[in-house]
């Protein structure tokens, strides 16, 4: 198994959010999001799709803006609700 190369901005965005993030143990999945006192949350994103870091190094911004979008449309019901898996995906990956 590979393991997820975590970038710079989700690190911002995961200290934004007041969580630590590291690459996941977890079959298919992405991150492992802790909180601060190092008790684990969830896992977020699958390993087999690719997120808006991945979009933008491959195929450039305006690529990985138009994927970013797709991905909150398809998401939208669940981002908002803190504490959820897609809550942490959208704030983290996207």
């Amino acid at each position: 198994m590979v393991e997820y190369q975590i970038t710079e901005r989700q690190e911002e965005n995961a200290t934004r959010e007041g969580v630590i993030i590291f690459p996941s143990k977890r079959k298919n999945k992405k991150l492992d999001v802790y909180n601060d006192d190092g008790d684990y949350l969830l896992s977020i994103g699958d390993i087999r799709y690719k997120d808006y870091d991945i979009y933008l190094a491959e195929k450039g911004k305006k690529y990985a803006d138009n994927r970013r979008r797709l991905y909150r449309i398809r998401h939208s019901k669940y981002k908002d609700i803190k504490g959820t898996p897609s809550y942490y995906a959208d704030k983290i990956l996207w």
